[in-house]
């Protein structure tokens, strides 16, 4: 099965397509700057265009699109719809519903999702949901103290997302430790970051609640907050809920902390160069993983693995360091040496470290397409299931 992987940014995407079930690499690229000035394509209908361009056609992997068997969406927020599930009017409608709460990820996947259906008409479409591997935790963990009747009319509660990130962590730990009874947490650190514990391959806790927007402070965005602090600013500053959200989900994080943007490179540059609101930031972002770590070792009775994946987590060495500096009572201990020349996959403890630590680079797009054609042949099963009861 042939199966398309678009990773939907809000003015870029990658792709890859992938021949199941081996996770074959046929095809890859990206189109950056959508509807920009200078950039390639001037919105999504003509990028898409383009990519289905670059796949099919001679001496392309697909002879035609008529090879392609499906499309695998990593769909952020539908609110209460929490499985993989072939794309209909339904799941498009709770997309919308929830967009308020996922701003920068759910606009551009339903204009994505709307481009190549027009494109593809008769191609599955599957939403691989980022809230899906937490819907077995403990109602307790995923409910908020507020009156009840927001959980059961209105969908606020703690999802948790990067599903499909901290998913490949929790498999490829496994593998790597040749067990499935792992006490595991998972950190995904990057432009937007998250924190997750998983017990026996399940997740119990997440990081990130009814919106992306809170846990970890992210890139831009602002993590957790005093919810009547943001209510006082508003009063203060004269925002209705429109502004406030855009202030506190594109000029908050880390780049409102810091003042020089939110990525890491840069704040550790200018810290270095002695700027004590970049420091004040680095630290925030680093006290506030440990705060989250230090729960899910309480949450989980003790931990077996820990694993880092994303930009920040597969790549900062100094990140790393001091997230787990000085944890050696919790069994926790760092080989500083691998830690700092590791490329890639591999161990960063010490031989004695009770907890194995873990680089695990993430491997969204393998997660996607596998369960994009378990939901494919699932539909296609039931499908011929109803033709043989009709004849």
């Amino acid at each position: 099965m042939k199966c398309l992987i678009p990773n939907i940014g809000s003015t870029s995407f990658k792709y890859r397509l992938l021949e199941m079930p081996g996770e074959t690499l046929l095809a890859q690229g990206r189109v950056e700057r959508i509807g920009q000035p200078g950039g390639e394509c001037p919105d999504y209908a003509s990028a898409i265009r383009k990519c289905l361009a670059a796949i099919a056609g001679e001496g392309k992997p697909l002879k035609s699109l008529a090879e392609l068997d499906a499309l695998g969406f990593k769909v952020v927020h539908t609110g209460p719809l929490n499985e993989s599930q072939l794309i209909g009017d339904e799941l498009l409608a709770a997309m919308e519903e929830f967009s308020f709460l996922a701003p920068a990820h759910n606009p551009p996947y339903i204009a994505a999702i709307r481009a190549f259906r027009n494109e593809l008409p008769g191609v599955p479409l599957v939403a691989v949901i980022e809230t899906s591997p937490y819907r077995f935790m403990a109602e307790a963990a995923t409910t908020y103290s507020v009156p009840y009747e927001w959980r059961t009319g209105y969908g606020i509660r703690r999802y948790g997302f990067h599903g499909a990130s901290h998913r490949s962590a929790s498999e490829r730990a496994q593998a790597l430790l040749g067990r499935a009874d792992l006490r595991h947490i998972s950190c995904h650190l990057g432009g937007s970051s998250s924190l997750a514990a998983f017990r026996n391959g399940v997740a119990v806790e997440a990081s990130m609640g009814a919106s992306p927007q809170s846990g970890l402070p992210q890139n831009n965005r602002v993590g957790d907050i005093d919810v009547f602090a943001v209510l006082y600013m508003m009063k203060k500053l004269s925002l209705d809920p429109g502004q406030m959200a855009a202030l506190l989900g594109s000029q908050s994080g880390l780049a409102g902390i810091g003042g020089t943007g939110g990525d890491l490179r840069d704040l550790t540059g200018a810290a270095a160069a002695g700027n004590s609101r970049a420091q004040l930031a680095l630290d925030v972002f680093v006290r506030s993983i440990r705060h989250y770590l230090g729960a899910y070792l309480l949450s989980l009775g003790g931990v077996d693995a820990i694993t880092f994946s994303g930009g920040i987590g597969e790549n900062s060495a100094e990140m790393r360091a001091a997230v787990l500096a000085n944890l050696s009572a919790f069994g926790i201990v760092l080989d500083a040496g691998r830690n700092a020349s590791l490329r890639g996959e591999g161990a960063i403890s010490t031989a004695q470290s009770q907890v194995k630590v873990l680089v695990v680079p993430a491997n969204e797009e393998a997660i996607v397409a596998r369960e994009t054609a378990e939901v494919v042949n699932r539909a296609r099963a039931e499908q011929q299931a109803l033709v043989e009861q009709a004849t």
